[in-house]
């Protein structure tokens, strides 16, 4: 029998397409196979069931499917663990996208770089370390599969302080394998890449197309250097100039591998993705956060002018529920890796990975060891083990190992309970420059996130 355990079940779009990746997976479900949902309310998971339910019996499964509020009873005895959770993330993520500006530091948003990202990441530190914890006592050998953000934080948390094996999971790269495929005109099928860095700041080392063998990169510039400058600006307009000066393409987009720089805000679009008038109230107290804080390309302005100011509004970033079969009735994938991992395990079936994130141990000779990497992985019934890469140019190196000391200060910062720790990480942080204003900010975001964040004295 497989026990699948999946924490932070109930998200509306997340929850019930993961579980569907595992139902159509015939070697998870070629023997006894259990799928435990959990989440912290019991009402949540009744979609994610009733989905579940529905994908079992139409494709004739023979799988238990139990919802429950208990965490240690979900994991325990547990082959695998897949932890995607966020709490009130609209009131949360406007706190760490907001506050850090208003005193200055021009972060582009605060999810997985920039100042708001430490506060983010030591949110669910908090509860991941937990749950890591009682993997050790209860479900010892299971694999932690992550896909929850600040994925290289997180993860390093987890690395450094506990046995747990965990990996996270992000779709970062694939974002970027499309956009190569887009701009090379090149079937994504017939692309063959190897990008390697940080969660959010990846790039690729490796470019080709399968079918012939051809380096794509010589093509790549001279598209490059063809297109107009305000073609998908929001999208890719800071990785050409990254490109352009580094020499390598950066995955996923703009308004994520800009977080990790200084000077990116020159190529973001900040007046619609931080505005709001904060004389009606800032928008964690009243919940009315323009949907183009994350994705203000896609905003749809020739819209109705009277808007419902009740409505609560989606998480930020979300537009609408992910559509879950094809027109045919046939179910989707939800294009995460995470199926993949459990079936090679058990199968003992060696298989590629595009992107893990995972302690580096060496496989980019010029990044530090303990430092949680994203890069191309093996796995089998053995394991995960990342694939040995060339170093990164110097560049931007150099600028990864400035967010790895970040990380390390921030896992201690956690671990000793320690607010000189934590300003520290937010000293050295790109963005910030202002001492005092750094020493208030903090304050700031420790009383309004006092409740969710571990202790810091």
């Amino acid at each position: 029998m497989i026990k699948i355990t999946y924490i932070g079940a109930g998200s509306i779009q997340f929850g019930p397409i993961i579980v569907q990746d595992i139902l159509m997976s015939d070697v998870l479900t070629a023997n006894d196979l259990e799928i435990h949902l959990m989440d912290i309310e019991r009402s949540h998971l009744d979609h994610v069931v009733e989905h579940g339910t529905y994908v079992s019996q139409k494709l004739s499964r023979n799988v238990k499917i139990i919802a429950t509020t208990d965490r240690d009873a979900a994991i325990k005895d547990a082959h695998f663990v897949i932890c995607a959770l966020e709490k009130d993330r609209n009131v949360y993520w406007s706190q760490d996208f907001h506050v850090p500006r208003k005193y200055g530091f021009k972060q582009v948003y605060g999810e997985n770089g920039g100042v708001g990202s430490l506060f983010h990441a030591l949110r669910n530190i908090k509860v991941i370390m937990e749950l890591a914890h009682s993997m050790e006592k209860l479900c010892p050998n299971a694999t932690l599969l992550n896909f929850s953000n600040p994925e290289h934080k997180i993860c390093e948390a987890v690395t450094r302080l506990t046995s747990i094996q965990t990996v996270g999971l992000c779709h970062g790269v694939f974002m970027g394998r499309e956009q190569l495929s887009q701009l090379l005109d090149i079937p994504l099928e017939d692309l063959q890449t190897k990008a390697c860095g940080i969660n959010h700041f990846t790039w690729f080392q490796e470019v080709k197309q399968k079918s012939s063998g051809e380096d794509l990169y010589p093509k790549l510039t001279e598209i490059e250097q063809q297109g107009d400058w305000l073609a998908q600006w929001h999208e890719i307009a800071l990785g050409r100039i990254l490109f352009r000066r580094f020499g390598q393409w950066p995955s996923p987009a703009s308004n994520h591998y800009g977080e990790y720089l200084r000077w990116a805000e020159e190529f973001v679009i900040p007046q619609l993705q931080f505005f709001y008038d904060p004389a009606e109230g800032h928008p964690w107290e009243n919940n009315q956060i323009p949907e183009g804080v994350y994705t203000v390309d896609r905003v749809d302005y020739e819209r109705e002018w009277t808007k419902d100011w009740s409505k609560k509004l989606l998480p930020v970033g979300s537009t609408e529920e992910i559509q879950l079969e094809n027109e045919d009735g046939s179910f989707k994938s939800s294009g995460e890796i995470a199926t993949l991992i459990m079936e090679s395990i058990i199968s003992d079936k060696k298989q590629w990975l595009e992107a893990v994130n995972m302690p580096n141990r060496g496989a980019i000779p010029n990044l530090p060891d303990e430092l949680v990497v994203e890069a191309p992985a093996y796995v089998d019934a053995s394991g995960i083990k990342l694939v040995p890469m060339e170093p990164i140019p110097e560049g931007i190196a150099a600028t990864i190992r400035l967010h790895a000391s970040i990380h390390q200060l921030l896992v201690e910062a956690y671990q000793e309970k320690s607010k000189d720790k934590l300003l520290q990480a937010i000293l050295l942080e790109p963005t910030v420059n202002s001492y005092r204003n750094a020493v208030d900010m903090c304050n700031e975001m420790l009383a309004l996130q006092k409740e969710v964040l571990p202790e810091i004295n």
